[in-house]
């Protein structure tokens, strides 16, 4: 049995002297793997890097077995995001994530199309930690909606509004306006503004930092826990320096507030 198609390498992992097995995600085939020869070699050293979109032949005597890939880097991803954390910290969390959550040889076109909207952002020259933030939790909550555990942000769970939705239940996944959930607020998630569609508000480290802790609560919960993982430390790393940004902003802003009082 024989297929191709295009992929994003999502891991691999040494196997044997020299050899790989290679996690990729498709947008036909979904996460899938092969056995890579020569893994190791010039030639393919850094086309297996997570990230990379590559060109994948597959071949197997029986479609259940582990079969070979033939891989031809088509894009270079990973090598540009090179010495920059919070670039990298981005790419790994993506990819570990897929790589633990989405079963093998179902189709996730979604969720191949927000790897690849996350890996178009990386791209840029300049970009901050926050939207990398904002963009890998858009790609998580599609993951839950794929996987079955979708959140409904559309309106308040117990007034229907579409009005001032500031939470979120962690009991249901369902939105909750300001007014309804004032009594209850100290046991509800913070919706961030910035995934309310077309009542969007801006993405700012503050509520990128919420918008990981909104899918993060979910994705621990629903997906990860119950298969004995837990969230990448790439994930971890990438909210610390988003805590810094926050802490570095209220820093600035105070100083700047004692400056004007003194003038």
């Amino acid at each position: 049995m024989e297929w191709q198609d295009t992929g994003i390498v999502l891991a691999a992992r040494r196997h044997g002297e020299g050899h790989a097995i290679v996690d990729a995600l498709t947008p036909g085939r979904g996460r899938t793997r092969g056995y890579v020869r020569g893994a190791t070699s010039r030639r393919l050293r850094g086309v297996l890097e997570p990230g990379n979109e590559v060109a994948l032949t597959w071949r197997a005597r029986l479609e259940q077995h582990l079969g070979a890939f033939q891989v031809e880097l088509v894009r270079a991803r990973a090598g540009p995001l090179l010495g920059d954390p919070a670039k990298l910290a981005t790419l790994s969390a993506a990819c570990t994530l897929l790589t633990l959550t989405l079963p093998e040889g179902e189709a996730h076109a979604g969720a191949f199309g927000a790897l690849r909207a996350v890996l178009d952002l990386l791209a840029g020259l300049e970009v901050a930690p926050e939207a990398m933030a904002a963009a890998l939790v858009r790609l998580e909550l599609g993951l839950l909606g794929d996987l079955g555990y979708g959140l409904d942000l559309s309106r308040c769970a117990a007034t229907g509004t579409t009005a001032d939705l500031v939470y979120v239940s962690p009991r249901t996944g369902r939105a909750v306006s300001r007014k309804a959930g004032r009594p209850y607020r100290d046991k509800l998630l913070p919706l961030p503004g910035f995934l309310l569609g077309s009542q969007a508000g801006p993405v700012t480290a503050e509520t990128a930092g919420a918008g990981l802790r909104l899918t993060g609560f979910f994705l621990e919960r629903l997906v990860l826990h119950p298969a004995d993982r837990t969230l990448p430390d790439a994930r971890g790393r990438l909210a610390a320096l988003l805590a810094a940004k926050v802490g570095s902003d209220a820093a600035t802003d105070g100083g700047d507030d004692a400056s004007a009082r003194t003038e």
